[in-house]
């Protein structure tokens, strides 16, 4: 057997266990397996959500690989060919950002360079940059098949990218056309509905008049964007409101534009909210686009790609929306046409990469016709072939699909999968192909000009679980291990990646990507706030880990984890998981050394103890407890029980229970020994999801068979190692030990006064059986069982199986021990009547600042409790 070290230094150990395993090939996973006795292995497959190459592992990214390694982990355990398939994603906008951000330090910009230059740029930053986060998860102990490493612009993902595109443009899913968009003008791109971000700001209502042109009057209407009035081309009532019929048809002049626009009726308009009257504009807002398709009117667009105003906004034109809406504001009050300016709280959409103020703006685009996709995909999801966890979440992917409008692809980027299209510069034909035409089809023109934008990111990622492992392709890889197993996301990407790898995998392959999809929450600071660099709350994952280890912080992200919910994260659980793994780590150098020399090997013993029995019960249940939980993805309270069956049944108690026997040179200690070994190897196999490093390190040092923890059969309940009796014999002798034992505590009798203990009970068999653990663990110098004890003065103490006797003179000096009690009770009452006396001071409570007040009333309390506790203590002597 190996030696451990005296403490356990995570830094010395992880890097070297890690490129053990990578070295092991343990990761790895192949097509068609076949176990040891040649029957094909059933797949388990995983696809990690693939982090961004620009990014660095987060709290959320530890969370997320953390929870996919521990199922991973298991199911590998458990026989099945787990793959767990890692790369990464090219993050157009978040990629591109940081490239041009760097050229503008040299004073370049995009087009100083052109395209080909450009990107020659993106990739070698993706080179030198996009494995940084690869390498983050390696530290936290991810056990990915690297081998199968993919990136959503490699060959085979650029290769299924075209294939979708194609295949939807000839089933006419694909189309462009000019609709309404949410443009970011910081990006200068679109993005989908998805990316928009909404929040709550202050803002205003500007009401406004709009001159009826006969000059008959006016109509009244309010507007949060009065900027965007510049392009308007109508003003729409309900076509039943009684104020407004006589109008509809009639025009209004715009105030300071003088242009007529047509009073419209359309049912969009909500009659019971503000007046009763909205200006359309049809190019920046997407309900007045709707309204503006059904009354066929003209489509002004107003704004230039960085939201300034264009040429279509007159003397404005040149302003940023913000500036020009100011300047409005005053032209309009100027003219009498504001009425008033109301101050409101609304919600306002922002991009969810750089948070600038979304400008919602027609523009022509590339879009998939999402109503066909999203009926299977709502089917698959009621009919159970695709299941969320937890089951709330069903709601919100109903919610979104059954909503769903019609999805912008087409991105103003140059980083990332260029549209295939091409268009014939002299017959105008729109060509979509496979492979790059050298020709037009229609009029063989060799004038051809690529679309210039690049699909949306997400349209490459909707594809991974399939495009990763092969697809168009009919790889061996795609027939085993598609479709895959588990997805786990956090809830906050429900619609942007889980609903359309749904309808992409339905539709492309046939079949759904995934057969459970696990949700998880975010990870908060202790105070329950989410982290944000605004905040300055944080916490960096990687320094954990080098101040505490992989094993520490995985565990303390495992723990109280529950399906959907959110957790806090503090130092103070992550020491507490620090403190386990010494506690593992401890244990097991006792272990070893109690075994050196004494031919120790893996295997039960034949002959068992009673404490034996009762360790191997209670393993037994832990066994089928945690692949229950596991399976149910109940991960919190798998290790909650894993936590308490090491630290309290194995730790504090069979271990002293095995030390009792071993140092009495009981005939028995062999098989204590034994036990020790076997039950500490195979609690550390279903550990070792949660903490594999350690438990690799500990492992490997104990009696053992086979290369590595990792590959080990997961234990299983076996009906064999179910020994009722005596785990009930024990319990009892453990009840009575602990009855002692917080007795002694609550007289203060120190451990190394010893006493003689006398035992009433129906079980005699189980006491007499145990009586050498009686005297050790409950500071016992002599234990008799037995009944009709006649003991003058003695303290007696009750558990549900026995009565126990200990004669006072043997615990304390009873007269001493009053005296003491009495005089510390007589001072802490003097300290409770000087606090009180404070608290009942109105001047102290008016001038002491909040806390110290506080402090002041806790501190009586407390005092109120210990008096309450030493006048029991009293009680209990005196009688």
């Amino acid at each position: 057997m190996a030696e451990l070290a005296k403490t356990y230094e995570p830094q010395e150990v992880e890097d070297r266990i890690y490129k053990f395993w990578l070295n092991g090939g343990y990761f790895h996973a192949t097509p068609d397996a076949k176990d040891e006795s040649g029957s094909k292995k059933t797949p388990y497959t995983i696809v990690i959500p693939p982090p961004n190459v620009t990014g660095q592992l987060h709290m959320g990214h530890a969370l997320d690989e953390t929870l996919q390694d521990i199922l991973i982990r298991f199911r590998r355990m458990q026989g099945y060919e787990a793959l767990w398939l890692p790369g990464t994603d090219h993050a157009a906008i978040a990629t591109e950002a940081k490239i041009v951000e760097a050229m503008a330090k040299e004073g370049l910009k995009k087009e100083d360079l052109g395209r080909e230059k450009f990107l020659e740029r993106a990739w070698a930053w993706k080179e030198k940059y996009g494995g940084r986060i690869v390498e983050q998860l390696k530290k936290l102990g991810s056990s990915c098949d690297w081998e199968r490493e993919r990136f959503t612009m490699d060959e085979g993902c650029s290769k299924a990218v075209r294939e979708v595109f194609v295949r939807l443009y000839e089933k006419g899913l694909i189309y462009r056309g000019e609709r309404i968009i949410n443009w970011c003008p910081h990006c200068k791109t679109s993005i989908s509905d998805a990316e928009v971000e909404y929040e709550e700001k202050e803002g205003f209502f500007w009401h406004l008049r709009y001159p009826l042109a006969d000059g008959s009057g006016y109509i009244q209407l309010a507007t949060t964007r009065p900027e965007t009035m510049l392009g308007d081309t109508a003003v729409a009532v309900h076509p039943e409101d009684e104020r407004y019929k006589a109008l509809i048809g009639k025009e209004v002049i715009l105030p300071i534009v003088g242009r007529k626009i047509p009073i419209i009726a359309d049912e969009y308009v909500e009659r019971d909210f503000g007046t009763g009257v909205v200006k359309i504009t049809p190019a920046h807002d997407p309900n007045d686009f709707e309204v503006g398709l059904r009354h066929s009117l003209p489509v002004i667009n107003i704004m230039n790609e960085d939201a300034t105003i264009n040429e279509n906004g007159g003397r404005f034109q040149g302003l940023d929306r913000y500036e020009a809406r100011r300047l409005i504001v005053e032209e309009l009050e100027k003219g009498g046409y504001l009425v008033k300016t109301e101050p409101i709280k609304h919600n306002v959409g922002s991009c969810y990469r750089c948070h600038s103020i979304v400008e919602p703006r027609v523009s022509k685009q590339w879009f998939v016709k999402m109503q066909p996709l999203a009926k299977p995909a709502i089917e698959a999801v009621k009919n159970g072939e695709v299941r969320f966890i937890p089951e709330r979440f069903e709601k919100i992917y109903f919610h979104w699909m059954e909503n769903i409008k019609d999805w912008c692809i087409s991105r103003q980027l140059w980083w990332g999968h260029r549209i295939p299209a091409w268009y014939c510069a002299d017959c105008g034909e729109t060509i979509v192909a496979r492979e790059d035409p050298k020709t037009c089809p229609k009029c063989g023109s060799t004038h051809l000009n690529q679309d210039e934008d690049t699909l949306d990111t997400w349209f490459s990622s909707a594809l991974w679980p399939f495009s990763t492992l092969g697809w168009p392709d009919d790889t061996p890889e795609l027939k085993y291990f598609y479709p895959t197993d588990t997805l786990v996301t956090g809830y906050d990407i429900i619609f942007f990646w889980v609903a359309r790898m749904i309808f992409s995998a339905i539709e492309h392959t046939g079949k759904v990507p995934f057969k459970t999809v696990l949700i998880h929450g975010l990870v908060r600071d202790e105070k329950g706030r989410k982290m944000s660099k605004s905040l300055g709350n944080g916490i960096d994952p990687l320094k954990v880990i080098e101040d505490y280890g992989a094993d520490a912080l995985r565990f303390t992200l495992a723990t109280g984890n529950s399906p959907g919910n959110d957790m806090r994260f503090s130092k103070e659980k992550v020491e507490a998981s620090r403190n386990f793994a010494n506690k593992i780590w401890n244990a097991a150098r006792f272990i070893l050394m109690n075994c050196e020399g004494n031919n120790v090997t893996y295997g039960l013993p034949e002959k068992l103890n009673i404490e034996d029995k009762w360790i191997l019960s209670r393993f037994n249940t832990l066994c089928k407890d945690v692949t229950e939980n596991l399976e149910k993805f109940e991960l919190g309270v798998a290790v909650a029980k894993l936590y308490d069956f090491i630290w309290d049944v194995f730790c504090d108690w069979y271990i002293e229970l095995a030390k009792t026997r071993i140092n009495s040179g009981d005939e028995d200690a062999a098989s204590s020994r034994q036990v020790l070994v076997w039950v500490m190897s195979n609690t550390l196999k279903l550990l070792h999801p949660f903490m594999p490093f350690i438990t690799e390190e500990v492992w490997q040092t104990l009696p053992h068979e086979g290369e590595s923890i990792m590959v080990q059969k997961w234990p299983e309940y076996k009906s064999e190692l179910n020994y009722p009796e005596e785990e009930a014999a024990i319990e009892r002798v453990m009840d009575a030990v602990r009855a002692i034992r917080n007795r002694r505590a609550e007289m203060n009798v120190p451990p190394s006064k010893k006493s003689s203990v006398y035992i009433e009970t129906d079980f005699a068999g189980d006491f007499e059986a145990s009586r050498m653990f009686i005297e050790r663990l409950a500071y016992a110098n002599s234990v008799k069982v037995g009944e009709g004890f006649n003991i003058e003065d003695a303290v007696q103490i009750v558990t549900s199986s026995a009565r126990i006797y200990i004669p006072m003179g043997e615990l304390v000096d009873k007269e001493k021990e009053l005296a003491r009690l009495n005089k510390e009770k007589q001072k802490d009452e003097k300290m409770l009547s000087a606090a009180e006396a404070k608290l009942n001071n109105q001047g102290f409570i008016a001038k002491a600042p909040e806390a110290v007040v506080a402090a002041e009333r806790e501190k009586v309390a407390k005092l109120k409790e210990k008096i309450a506790m030493l006048e029991d203590s009293i009680r209990k002597l005196s009688k």
